[in-house]
């Protein structure tokens, strides 16, 4: 990227005749279009990890200013919390009600494969990740969760901040038993946190999580036939 702002520093330096200057000043601008999209893929997943590594440690002010003013979240079926108030409030309900983790809580959030598109302004972007789950409470409890994000991204103020977070939780199952032996309908619910601190908005889809399949709708198209990709979340 570098290379590519000094080349458009040199271009614009260098003596034109004027019947070239139209065609420099459009080289300069698809230049400068591409650092911009560059540089937004890369504000992306700083922004995303960020939120894992916060959400990790139980940082919920930090995953929370990570928002946008009207950004908002939706994990599984417990609806959708707006501004980033509510989703520090939702997010420490969630996990407790006490500032932090306590000892001996787990609450691991890894994030993979991230697919990220930016918009040809540089202005917005969306992304699709995996997320893995590994969450519990020592000598009580341990889980498995599995998951696919579909979250969008966007400049305020010149900076990249989410917009909104949607995890679509495929299934939630006990680390000993594990997810081969869910049966149909055990694998996802609503938490308690969203029955006592209900969510500005309900859920947005309807679930039928493992053992079924369901397949969150791609937000960026086919990287190389440019068609939409439907879900099915039946």
């Amino acid at each position: 990227m570098k290379r590519l702002v000094m080349l458009a520093a040199c271009l614009a330096l260098m003596p034109q005749p004027a019947f070239a200057q139209g065609a420099l000043d459009r080289e300069i601008a698809e230049l400068t279009q591409r650092v911009e999209r560059l540089e937004g893929g890369r504000a992306v997943k700083k922004l995303q990890r960020a939120f894992g590594f916060y959400v990790d440690r139980g940082l919920w002010r930090q995953a929370a200013d990570l928002f946008a003013e009207d950004g908002s979240i939706e994990i599984g079926l417990d609806g959708v919390y707006v501004g980033p108030d509510r989703i520090e409030e939702y997010l420490r309900r969630l996990h407790g009600g006490q500032e932090g983790l306590i000892y001996g809580q787990l609450n691991e959030w890894i994030t993979l494969q991230p697919a990220i598109l930016v918009a040809e302004d540089g202005e917005s972007a969306t992304a699709r990740w995996r997320d893995q789950g590994m969450l519990g409470q020592y000598n009580e409890h341990a889980e498995w969760r599995d998951g696919v994000y579909e979250n969008t991204y966007v400049k305020e103020d010149g900076v990249w901040k989410i917009r909104s977070l949607h995890l679509f939780v495929n299934f939630v199952a006990p680390f000993e038993d594990g997810w081969a032996r869910l049966q149909p309908g055990e694998g996802l619910a609503r938490s308690q946190t969203s029955i006592d601190f209900p969510p500005d908005r309900g859920s947005t889809v309807n679930y039928e999580p493992f053992p079924a399949v369901q397949i969150p709708t791609f937000q960026a198209p086919n990287p190389v036939t440019g068609r939409a990709v439907e879900g099915d979340m039946r």
